[in-house]
């Protein structure tokens, strides 16, 4: 009996691999929106930080200026940086949700052909053994014939 061949494996393959690339796609676009959070969290922890020490700066008593004037700067660059990557977690977001949905049409494509591979086999199957069945009633109607002979 010969094995049943699936004519469309080259293309279940490309679309295999088509699929395989989008989720490392995807993987790497949570990477990075994963990373812009740690650094987001980062620059959260350094302005508490400076907001405290500031806090024991404008305590009672001789004020440094210069001390505050630089804090005052610092704090803006890092509420600055903040913005940044709070825009850039955004369109990484964004780029998620699209990676998303291409990793799912490309899914869809390879579910499409995983099912026509099965129905083709099933129906090679269902072919195969039809024929095993006529070769078997076949070899039994001549040896009933050659019994009914003897």
């Amino acid at each position: 009996m010969a094995q049943f061949r699936f004519r469309l494996a080259t293309l279940l393959r490309l679309r295999e691999a088509l699929r395989d690339q989008r989720r490392a796609e995807l993987a790497e676009a949570y990477r990075v929106e994963d990373l812009l959070r740690q650094q987001q969290e980062e620059v959260g922890r350094m302005i508490d930080a400076l907001c405290q020490r500031c806090r024991e700066v404008a305590a009672p008593g001789p004020v440094d200026v210069d001390a505050m004037l630089a804090a005052q700067r610092y704090y803006a660059a890092l509420r600055s940086r903040q913005q940044q990557l709070l825009a850039q977690r955004q369109h990484v977001a964004g780029e998620i949700e699209r990676r998303q949905q291409v990793l799912a049409a490309a899914s869809r494509d390879v579910k499409i052909l995983e099912k026509l591979r099965q129905r083709q086999a099933e129906a090679y199957q269902a072919e195969e053994n039809r024929r095993e069945m006529k070769l078997l009633d076949e070899a039994a109607a001549r040896r009933a014939a050659q019994e009914d002979q003897q």
